[in-house]
């Protein structure tokens, strides 16, 4: 049976389409549209409590009893142990691999998203300029420093942990530099490295995965307006 994704087209997303393509696992799409709100679902929460895409449900989890996973590392996570594919083969490895999954978990995904919301998004819910350019300039220093750090890393081997891994199909989705103020001829290694991966058969259809559904959140339109205040709006009484 096929695992069951719960996704939106997105970065995060994307990570996990990646994945499924590369480790060859059949899956199920299930849309999860978060600019009407349908992560709020009650369904939906029972999956992902964090009200956050992507999630999985494998009909075949441990035990053969069914099992739901939410947060994209983690998805990742569980994949390469379910397969033994794309994450190391043994400690020091898989301590190599999951500690740049972390940094792009902790620090490039969350960077660039802010240096995204602060460049494109925010402009259309604050319309004083000066209001947003310290985030602005913040987080798109922030995510070029991390930029760097990458690239560093990849100046003498030609994945990020030495063999392709889940490290790579976490990263890569979140390359986009101009989104986040940034130019790739800047970063020589990150940039072969990105053209690398994104040659791959299954990084090129994981990508494609519902690539028609996305539509622009920094659009003039009552569409795109509803969906800002969906995702930006947003408090725990909300």
């Amino acid at each position: 049976m096929a695992i069951d994704l719960y996704y939106w087209p997105t970065p995060n997303g994307w990570k996990i389409t990646i994945a499924l393509e590369e480790m060859g696992l059949p899956y199920k799409i299930h849309t999860v549209n978060i600019g009407t709100g349908e992560q709020f679902e009650p369904d939906f929460l029972k999956i992902s409590p964090n009200n956050r895409m992507p999630a999985i449900v494998d009909p075949h989890g441990p035990d053969e009893h069914p099992i739901s996973v939410f947060e994209s590392g983690a998805i990742l996570l569980y994949l390469s142990r379910k397969t033994g594919l794309f994450g190391g083969a043994n400690l020091r490895e898989r301590a190599e691999i999951e500690s740049w999954l972390m940094w792009q978990m902790g620090g490039l995904g969350p960077m660039s998203g802010q240096a995204h919301h602060f460049r494109n998004y925010a402009p259309k819910i604050e319309p004083d300029p000066a209001k947003l350019e310290y985030g602005a300039q913040r987080y798109t220093n922030e995510v070029n420093r991390l930029y760097g750090v990458l690239d560093s890393r990849l100046a003498d081997r030609e994945f990020v942990a030495g063999d392709l891994s889940i490290a790579d199909f976490a990263i890569w989705p979140w390359i986009l530099p101009e989104g986040q103020g940034q130019d790739l001829d800047d970063f020589p290694d990150l940039k072969r490295w990105h053209a690398l991966c994104g040659a791959r058969e299954s990084f090129i259809k994981g990508k494609a995965v519902g690539e028609e559904l996305r539509k622009p959140l920094d659009a003039d339109s009552e569409e795109a307006e509803k969906a800002r205040q969906v995702l930006f709006g947003q408090t725990a009484r909300a």
